[in-house]
């Protein structure tokens, strides 16, 4: 593995990081105090920095940095996470990730916003409102010691000395403070790439140092163990920079070792009083010469295995080293506690070794999503393929006891585990996607001078990759529009009877085999006056217009419509809302809009939950094939003459139950026809379409129920009103995927195609 696949996945650990982080501070932002959540977001940020540093990404460390010396304080309850705490926080993560993506993509960031905030994170750490002229601290040149730099001819200058060996400025540093360190590796550790050594050798450029192994815990040869540890390091230290720069050595194995740093009054005792313990003298310099792969900074207990291939790397550069530093490594391999802490660490050990079993149970890959994609293409060829080869068998057993008949059922039973099975390969979570709105509500709330709070329900949901992928777009056009247009400014709010902060909630959940977002805010709603007259200025509508206030509601779906009074940076182009029905089409999905004045709007889109296959019931409408989605279908039914009423002029009604539905002819809607079929003579699909109630869709006959294959009919061919997708049948002849929605649509009055002269009649 070269190092631009490890960098690229420290890129893909870096998006994780950050949603991590971002959720955990929505977490806190909502009154959630629980300590681990704490620490979450600290590891997080801890995290990106370890990588980062091993990559030279100095914007990125120096940022991080000083955001984790800040999350520190909180995590110690130096600093009470309140709401302008937290708001610079978030603020911070926004700037994290636009430094991570700048780092990966090429790009540049707002340098002017990310030192503002340098400044508000170090004027919180340090208990003071954030200043202008407070200078933060070159972090940059701290972050060396720490994140185990990229080493080369003109960098660290050689620290050439042994341990029992103490000459330089010996008179400098009599009044220097001493420091007695205790450092117990874990096995951890060196699983992760991390090397004692390298800590040391860090360790020693602070002050004059003195170490001593204790090899109390080393047990005879044939019950050694590889990758167990077996040994302390106690380490006298003379050093001005303080205890922080001592625990910034370790910080990238804080969780991967027992760490005690204990400042001694006075002058350091002599080794062989205090610290009874045999010296292990060698020469650290020679690690300045150290290959410049040192990715074991990339740590966190809950790593997906597929890290391990990092760390694979991080070991097989450090075993190049000379054999000093081999027998460094060997004589490093893992602390023993003093005889007083024993105990405690055999606790921590066994709380570790309980951790690493509960992650090793649910491993997981990470796979290229093109691999995905064509292996689901070949199912898909498979399930055609069954399909054609159980016709065939069919159509020559006339009595369908055959066994060449009884193993193709069980192959379409195997067939269809193994399309479900593939098709939750690509399942995921819409959380990414609605923690990155977010950042959109943040921001939108600021320009506007707003208060919003954005509320998420159902985020782990799970749907199709290449919905997800394409839910991005439209739902930030939607927040945009809901903070912008939507909520009122705070002033207004409360003078309506309302709170001055707006509330944005985000929900997502399956119904009848779809995924239902819905975008609901307590806003003003919308105004039906001012979308009616800017419809007739824009000569969309007729000023003497009869219509409906759902209608109304639809026309700012229109292009080019915006009811904003001033173009701004937000809106008042008149993009936006047609993206966004034009985006949720693409899916073959429906939006639905229910406002109230004074109370809100709630913007509601219904997506298929994947774009590869569906169940349908495949029918005959004047002698076309259709397949109508087995997932809008409630019932079937044979309508009797004594259950059919005329409505209005051309309208029909069905009886079902002592209701009445109405009767929708697909091959008249379809233009199949020209005139209305007969309904005593055909079959009634009772189906649910999103906003438009029941309908009965009248069709000639029923063929069966099956699972096809979608294919694209616009990328393929082109866009046909009325038809969602296209699919191949068992005896290779293709069927058109009924769009329920916009069939049922048109039956209540609704053109197919605003552009073409299509009656929609029944």
């Amino acid at each position: 593995m070269d190092m631009n696949e490890i960098k690229e996945i420290f890129f893909q650990e870096c998006e994780e990081q950050l949603a991590e982080l971002e959720s955990g501070l929505l977490k806190l932002n909502d009154g959630d105090r629980d300590p681990e959540t704490v620490n979450a977001v600290f590891r997080a940020v801890h995290s990106i920095k370890g990588g980062a540093g091993a990559f030279g990404l100095d914007d990125l460390v120096s940022f991080a940095h000083v955001f984790e010396t800040t999350l520190d304080c909180v995590r110690s309850n130096r600093l009470d996470p309140g709401p302008e705490v937290l708001k610079v926080m978030l603020k911070s993560a926004d700037v994290l990730a636009d430094l991570t993506n700048a780092a990966r993509d090429g790009g540049s960031v707002d340098e002017a916003r990310s030192r503002q905030l340098i400044k508000e994170l170090e004027a919180l750490a340090n208990g003071e409102v954030p200043q202008a002229s407070a200078a933060p601290e070159p972090v940059a040149k701290a972050a060396p010691v720490a994140v185990a730099p990229v080493v080369n001819d003109e960098g660290f200058q050689p620290v050439a000395f042994s341990f029992d060996d103490f000459e330089a400025d010996e008179p400098a540093l009599i009044d220097m403070p001493t420091y007695e360190i205790v450092f117990k590796p874990k096995s951890d550790l060196y699983a992760k790439g991390n090397e004692a050594t390298l800590l040391l050798r860090d360790l020693s450029r602070l002050g004059e140092m003195s170490i001593h192994c204790d090899m109390d815990a080393l047990p005879a040869l044939d019950r050694l163990s590889p990758e167990s540890a077996y040994f302390a390091w106690k380490i006298s230290l003379k050093t001005d920079k303080g205890e922080d720069a001592i625990r910034t050595v370790f910080e990238f194995a804080e969780w991967d070792c027992d760490l005690e740093v204990t400042l001694v009054a006075g002058e350091a005792a002599a080794p062989g009083e205090e610290l009874p313990m045999q010296p292990v003298p060698f020469d650290l310099s020679i690690l300045d010469d150290e290959p410049a792969v040192s990715v074991g900074v990339i740590e966190e207990e809950e790593q997906l295995a597929a890290q391990q291939e990092i760390r694979d790397a991080a070991v097989s550069a450090a075993a190049t080293a000379s054999n000093v530093l081999q027998m460094a490594q060997s004589a490093n391999r893992a602390p023993a506690e003093k005889s007083a802490g024993a105990a405690a660490s055999a606790a921590a050990q066994s709380a570790a070794a309980q951790q690493a079993a509960a992650s090793a149970a649910t491993p997981t890959i990470r796979v290229d999503l093109d691999r995905v994609d064509r292996l689901i293409n070949l199912v898909g060829e498979l399930v055609i393929n069954q399909a054609m080869l159980s016709q065939s068998v069919v159509e020559n057993d006339a009595n369908g006891t055959s066994s060449i008949n009884m193993g193709l059922e069980e192959l379409q039973q195997l067939t269809r585990e193994i399309q479900d099975s593939v098709m939750a390969i690509r399942a995921q979570p819409v959380k990414p996607v609605f923690q990155r709105m977010s950042r959109i509500v943040r921001e939108i709330a600021d320009m506007t001078g707003k208060s919003v709070r954005l509320i998420t329900e159902g985020e782990n949901t799970e749907v199709d990759k290449t919905v997800i992928d394409k839910l991005a777009e439209p739902l930030t056009h939607m927040i945009r529009n809901a903070v912008d247009h939507g909520l009122e400014t705070p002033e207004k709010r409360l003078a309506a009877g309302k709170s001055a902060e707006g509330t944005v909630r985000l929900t997502a959940k399956h119904r009848s085999g779809r995924i239902v977002i819905e975008l609901a805010d307590d806003g003003a709603g919308i105004n039906r006056e001012k979308v009616r007259q800017k419809a007739i200025d824009n000569d969309l509508i007729a000023a003497d217009a009869n219509l409906s206030d759902e209608e109304i509601d639809n026309l700012i779906f229109h292009a080019g419509f915006s009811t904003a009074d001033k173009i701004s940076d937000i809106s008042g182009r008149g993009v936006g809302m047609d993206v966004v029905k034009r985006s949720i089409q693409a899916l073959g999905g429906r939006i639905n809009i229910s406002s109230k004045p004074g109370h809100g709007s709630i913007f509601t889109m219904s997506l298929p939950l994947t774009l590869a296959v569906l169940d349908g019931m495949v029918v005959t409408v004047a002698n076309q094939t259709l397949v109508v989605p087995l997932t809008a279908i409630v019932e079937t039914l044979q309508p009797e003459a004594a259950a059919i009423h005329s409505f209005g002029s051309n309208q029909r009604l069905i009886s079902i139950r002592n209701s009445f539905c109405p009767l929708v002819d697909v091959g008249r809607i379809l233009n199949f026809r020209a005139s209305q079929a007969n309904p005593v003579e055909g079959v009634a699909l009772l189906v649910e379409s999103e906003g438009g109630g029941q309908r009965a869709l009248m069709v000639d006959a029923i063929q069966g129920q099956r699972q096809v294959v979608i294919k694209s009919l616009e990328a393929n061919y082109t866009h046909v009103p009325g038809i969602a997708a296209a699919t191949i049948l068992g005896d290779g002849r293709v069927a058109l995927i009924l769009d329920v929605d916009t069939i049922v649509a048109a039956s209540r009055g609704h053109s197919l195609k605003p552009e073409m002269s299509l009656a929609a009649a029944g």
